[in-house]
């Protein structure tokens, strides 16, 4: 579940403090939502949790019969 209060950022904000948001993101699995002119712009999410996103899908995918491509 995104969290408004930290999982919404600038992208100012994210180039001042990629370390620190890196890091929340790998603690909870949320994505951030980064801001451009006050309008979501990016989704930037950490690599494991975008690969259990794909699998998530593609598993979804198979159960309900939809071809790729």
């Amino acid at each position: 579940m995104i969290n408004l209060s930290q999982d919404i950022q600038s992208l100012s904000t994210f180039k001042r403090n990629t370390n620190e948001l890196i890091t929340q993101m790998k603690k909870t699995g949320n994505p951030l939502i980064l801001t451009v002119n006050g309008k979501a712009e990016l989704v930037v999410q950490d690599a494991v949790s975008y690969q259990k996103l794909l699998d998530s899908v593609e598993h979804l995918e198979t159960i309900m019969g939809i071809k790729k491509g």
